[in-house]
C-alpha cells in the first residue's frame, strides 16, 4: 500500500511532460502558462513537505495519508477536465499540496510500522524503490496513455487508485501520531513556505534563462527566509523541524550527503535526457525508454542497500555505493556527439545503481534519528532536501553545461536553438560536440563530488558504528 502511494506521488513529477504537446493545442497556454503547468506540481510539493509532515505527527499520519489521498483524486479529475490553462495551473498546484502528504506519510508509516532498525531499513529501502519506480515509469505510462487518449487521461491515473487507498488504507495501515504535542506553529509553516518557494523558482528560472535579477533576488530571499526559520525554530519548544538535531555531525553529513548525492543525479538526468533528444535526435517517448534502465538502477541500489548492511556498516555500504557512481560519471566523461546509445546508459544506469544505497540508507538514518512523535518531520525533512538538491543540481551543473556550450561560439545560446535554426550540418555538429563537451565538464564536476562524499562518509565511518546513531527515547520531545 505505501509504495502504491510513493509510485503515484513521484509519477505525477514526470508524467506530465509528453502531454504538453496536447495540452498546448488544446488550451493554448502561454510560454509562461505552459512552463507552470510543468512546475507548479513539484514547487507546492517542496514547499508544503515540512509542514504536512509535522502536522502528520499531531494529527495521525494514517489520518494525513487519508485526507491527501482523497484529495489527491478529486484534485485529478479537476486537471484531467481543466478547460482553461489557469485552472489547470490552480489544480496542478493544490495537487502539489496533497502530494506533499504522500510521500512523508509512507516514509513516516514504514519507520514506525518497523520498529527493528534492520526491517526499518529494508522497508525504507522499498518505499524509495517505488519512488524512482514512478519516475521512470512516468513517460512511459502517459506515452501510451496520450497514444490512445486524450491529454486528460494521464492526470486521471491516480483517481482509482486513490479511492483504492481510501477503501482499504485504514485496514492495512495502523494509525500513529505523537502521545503529546502542541498545536503546529503557522508562523513556522508560513517561514518553511517562503524560504522553499522562492528558492526552488529562483533555482528553476537560472536553469531556463540563466543568472537575472528576478532570479538572483529569489535565491537570497529564499535563504534568508530559511535562515530565520531556523531561527524561529530553536525558540520553540515544539517546533516543526528539530533543528537541534544538526548539532551531531554525523547527521548533518548524511543529511547533506543525501542532498548532494541528488544533487549530482537530477543534473545527470537533466542533461543526459537533452542529450538523447537534441543529440541522439530521439523523439520524447524513446529517450523516454533509454532512461528508464537508470532508474531502475536506483531500484536495484536501494534495495540491495539494506541486506548488505547486515554484515557491513551502512556508512562503507553508501561510501562503496558512491564511488560505483563515481564511475559512471566517468563512463559519462567519454560521452562524444557520436558515442552509441550503451555509453550514456551504461553511464547513468552505473551512476543510479551506486547512489541507490545513499538514497534508501540516507533516508532511514535521517528517520531512525529522530524521535518517534516526530517521524513525520523527519520523513518530511528527508523528502524535502533531494528536493531542493535536485533542484540546485540541475541549476548549478546545467549552467556549468550551458556555459561550455556558450563559450564555443556555436551561434546559439541553447543547443535546442542550434538544431531548430541550424542549416549547415557541420554547423550543426559542432553545436552537439560542445554540448558533450559541457557534459564532460559536468561529469568531471560530479565525479570529484561523489568522491569527496564517498571519503567523508567512510571516514566518519569508521568513527562510529553507524553514520547516524538510532534514536534513544528521551523523557520529553525536544
Amino acid at each position: 500500500m505505501l509504495c502504491v502511494v510513493s509510485v503515484l506521488a513521484s509519477l505525477e513529477l514526470t508524467v506530465t511532460h509528453l502531454a504538453l504537446p496536447a495540452i498546448d493545442a488544446d488550451l493554448r497556454p502561454s510560454a509562461t502558462q505552459l512552463l507552470w503547468i510543468v512546475d507548479v506540481y513539484a514547487f507546492l510539493l517542496a514547499g508544503s513537505t515540512l509542514a504536512l509532515g509535522a502536522l502528520g505527527d499531531r494529527i495521525g499520519r494514517r489520518r494525513l495519508l487519508m485526507i491527501g489521498a482523497g484529495a489527491y483524486g478529486v484534485l485529478s479529475a479537476l486537471a484531467a477536465y481543466a478547460p482553461t490553462p489557469e485552472l489547470l495551473i490552480a489544480a496542478r498546484a493544490l495537487l502539489g499540496v496533497a502530494g506533499a502528504t504522500l510521500m512523508p506519510s509512507a516514509f513516516a508509516l514504514a519507520a514506525t510500522m518497523f520498529r527493528d532498525a534492520r526491517q526499518r531499513a529494508v522497508a525504507l529501502g522499498i518505499v524509495v524503490a517505488s519512488v524512482a519506480g514512478g519516475t521512470a515509469v512516468g513517460p512511459l505510462v502517459g506515452g501510451a496513455l496520450l497514444e490512445r487518449f486524450w491529454w486528460g487521461s494521464v492526470f486521471l491515473l491516480g483517481a482509482p487508485v486513490m479511492v483504492l487507498i481510501l477503501v482499504l488504507g485504514p485496514v492495512l495501515l495502523p494509525e500513529h501520531r505523537a502521545a503529546r504535542s502542541a498545536p503546529i506553529d503557522l508562523l513556522s509553516v508560513g517561514l518553511s513556505l517562503a524560504a522553499v518557494l522562492p528558492l526552488v523558482w529562483g533555482l528553476k528560472e537560472i536553469v531556463a534563462d540563466g543568472v537575472g535579477a528576478a532570479a538572483l533576488g529569489a535565491v537570497v530571499a529564499g535563504l534568508v527566509v530559511g535562515v530565520v526559520f531556523v531561527a524561529r525554530q530553536r525558540s520553540l519548544a515544539d517546533p516543526v523541524v528539530d533543528v537541534r538535531l544538526f548539532r551531531d555531525p554525523a547527521f548533518s553529513v548524511i543529511v547533506a550527503t543525501l542532498t548532494l548525492g541528488i544533487f549530482v543525479l537530477w543534473a545527470a538526468n537533466y542533461y543526459v535526457a537533452q542529450y538523447l533528444q537534441l543529440v541522439q535526435d530521439l523523439d520524447p517517448l524513446e529517450a523516454g525508454l533509454w532512461t528508464a534502465p537508470s532508474a531502475f538502477g536506483v531500484i536495484a541500489g536501494s534495495l540491495l542497500a539494506p541486506r548488505l548492511t547486515r554484515r557491513i556498516r551502512p556508512g562503507v555500504v553508501i561510501g562503496a555505493g558512491l564511488t560505483v557512481s563515481m564511475v559512471g560519471f566517468v563512463l559519462l566523461t567519454q560521452l562524444t556527439a557520436t558515442s552509441g546509445l550503451g555509453l550514456v546508459v551504461a553511464g547513468s544506469v552505473t551512476v543510479s545503481a551506486g547512489l541507490g544505497p545513499l538514497m534508501a540508507l540516507a533516508t532511514d538514518q535521517v528517520v531512525g534519528a529522530a524521535p518517534p512523535e516526530r517521524a513525520g518531520a523527519a520523513a518530511a525533512l528527508s523528502s524535502m532536501a533531494p528536493q531542493l538538491g535536485g533542484a540546485l543540481g540541475i541549476a548549478v551543473l546545467g549552467s556549468v553545461v550551458a556555459a561550455v556550450f556558450r563559450s564555443a561560439d556555436t551561434g546559439a545560446d541553447t543547443l535546442g536553438a542550434a538544431v531548430a535554426s541550424a542549416e549547415d550540418p557541420a554547423v550543426l555538429a559542432a553545436a552537439r560536440e560542445a554540448f558533450t563537451d559541457g557534459i564532460a565538464v559536468a561529469a568531471t564536476v560530479s565525479a570529484v563530488l561523489v568522491s569527496a562524499l564517498a571519503i567523508s562518509v567512510v571516514t566518519l565511518s569508521a568513527r562510529r558504528d553507524s553514520v547516524v546513531p538510532t534514536h534513544r527515547p528521551r523523557g520529553r520531545s525536544a
